[in-house]
């Protein structure tokens, strides 16, 4: 097993999207999420980290050390069932909870045993952490890992305004209604332009303590991260692109500056005479203040 990273990263990454929605939210119809204060455009964290797994997945192609645990179309217990094979105990049995209740009394190593074949074995896991409901259940503090790596909500630089369009199919719904017309109306929601900014942290001493996050899955993570939108074409997400990948690198495992001050740094500005951005190239530079960097901290451009 490769060894944990030694030290703390702190990320800004810049994407945009142009007549597309990066994320709709379901109690608004699907409309492109925004904040009620100010209309700054908001893309969840979990989002991004559908996008980060299934990076991962077509880029490994269930390589091991790198399955995914958060995978669409596999129950959470099929992959708990696994952990439970690996350690000696029989996957087959009904009530899998009140199982291993009754074999940690027996093995009093077994709840580091299920975590860290959970960790070695599910690179999202290792990455992200998980709650996983079958070891919760069966009283093990492994059903509950903390990973080293967490994104914040992505908020566009400006205001964006969402636009309902409405198009026309020709799937009829019914048989009913195939005979009455020979197509239906339909809506979908679209921001015409709009760039969004995260920030991301990873922690050296998480990967220490619970997860064993190593290099090689931090530099996978920076490939994730750059590529992600590449395999994610979809008619609904439209033209999506990662404009700026920034990393700060600290030479400590807890760090040497804070993360918001790294952040700073990081800074984009509408052109002069700009009202409403309609393109990348509306925007100035994205700008890395790099004079008088804190002893200890690296930075690096990776997009």
């Amino acid at each position: 097993m490769a060894e944990p990273i030694k030290h703390r990263y702190d990320f800004v990454l810049y994407f945009d999207v142009e007549n597309g929605n990066p994320n709709g939210d379901p109690d608004a119809g699907n409309l492109p999420r925004v904040t009620p204060e100010d209309g700054h455009g908001i893309v969840t964290d979990v989002c991004i980290k559908r996008k980060v797994r299934n990076y991962i997945e077509a880029a490994k192609e269930d390589e091991p050390g790198f399955d995914i645990y958060i995978k669409e179309g596999v129950p959470l217990n099929r992959s708990d069932r696994r952990a439970v094979e690996a350690v000696g105990m029989d996957p087959d049995q009904k009530d899998l909870a009140a199982a291993i209740k009754k074999a940690k009394k027996t093995n009093p190593e077994l709840n580091v045993m299920i975590r860290d074949y959970m960790c070695q074995t599910f690179y999202d896991v290792r990455t992200f952490g998980a709650v996983m409901t079958t070891f919760v259940k069966g009283n093990l503090n492994c059903g509950q890992v903390r990973g080293p790596v967490q994104f914040t909500f992505s908020r566009s630089v400006d205001p964006i305004i969402p636009q309902e369009v409405t198009i026309t199919r020709v799937a009829i719904t019914t048989e009913e209604d195939a005979e009455k017309k020979g197509n239906e109306m339909g809506r979908k929601y679209v921001v015409p332009y709009g760039l969004y900014r995260m920030e991301g942290f990873v922690s050296a001493n998480l990967a220490r303590k619970s997860t064993g996050f190593s290099n090689e899955d931090l530099e996978l993570l920076w490939q994730a991260l750059a590529n992600m939108f590449e395999i994610d074409r979809s008619a609904a997400r439209g033209k999506m692109s990662v404009r700026r990948l920034v990393v700060f690198e600290h030479e400590s495992e807890l760090g040497n500056e804070p993360s918001y001050k790294l952040f700073d740094r990081v800074t984009c500005q509408k052109k002069e005479g700009v009202d409403v951005p309609g393109s990348f190239s509306d925007y100035g530079p994205i700008v890395v203040n790099e004079e008088d960097m804190p002893a200890g901290v690296t930075v690096e451009v990776k997009v």
